[in-house]
């Protein structure tokens, strides 16, 4: 006898005194899960979304649009960055007063050549407040999943409150299956055996949000 038939053998015995006429079990378990923890106004799931971001160690700016291309001007000249990696869809104001050098995205470019940028500098698709994650999936201002992986320091910006949900079965609701999703908690961190923390691993060290109001 095979593994096989040993386990659907098991199988069989335990539904032995199971009523012809049971539900099935999609129909007997309770899917009524909540979709979201409380009821918060979109200004509290914000605020709640800037605090988680913050517990995992990203750094968090809130501007206005118009205000956007001075704050990351400044991002860039206090932290010194000479060139920056720019998806094609990046919405070109955001960069109109920034200095460093801008690096294209480009399918040809080596791990070598993205690990020497200074920073990138992408959109997103969502951000969730109550996990405080920021969700990619390649669209054209976020670009391919490598930019954000491979350089050092990751600036990202979430449109608020558009791209703000406050759960991850809402946040589930708006992304394509289909898509390469890549979900962040903060920047890229592992602990060895004595849960001493390393950062900067597998991702970015750092990780910047900016929320970034149309107000």
């Amino acid at each position: 006898m095979s593994g096989r038939d040993r386990i659907l053998g098991r199988v069989r015995r335990a539904l032995a005194d199971v009523p012809a006429d049971d539900p099935a079990y999609e129909a007997a378990v309770d899917r009524g899960y909540a979709r979201e923890h409380g009821g918060r106004s979109m200004a509290e799931t914000v605020d709640l979304l800037a605090e988680n971001l913050a517990d995992y160690r990203a750094i968090v700016h809130r501007c206005t649009e118009e205000e956007v291309s001075e704050l990351l001007m400044r991002l860039y000249a206090e932290r010194g960055s000479e060139t920056v990696l720019v998806p094609p869809g990046l919405p070109p104001h955001w960069l109109a007063a920034a200095d460093p050098v801008r690096i294209h995205d480009r399918a040809a470019s080596t791990p070598h050549e993205l690990d020497r940028v200074d920073s990138v500098i992408t959109g997103c698709a969502l951000a969730i407040a109550e996990t405080g994650t920021i969700v990619l999936d390649g669209s054209p201002d976020q670009g391919r999943r490598r930019i954000t992986l491979v350089p050092d320091h990751h600036i990202c910006v979430v449109r608020v409150p558009d791209q703000v949900v406050a759960s991850v079965p809402l946040a589930l609701e708006r992304l394509a299956p289909a898509r390469p999703l890549t979900w962040i908690s903060g920047p890229s961190a592992t602990s060895d055996i004595e849960l001493d923390r390393v950062e900067g691993v597998h991702g970015p060290r750092t990780l910047e949000v900016v929320l970034m109001s149309g107000e």
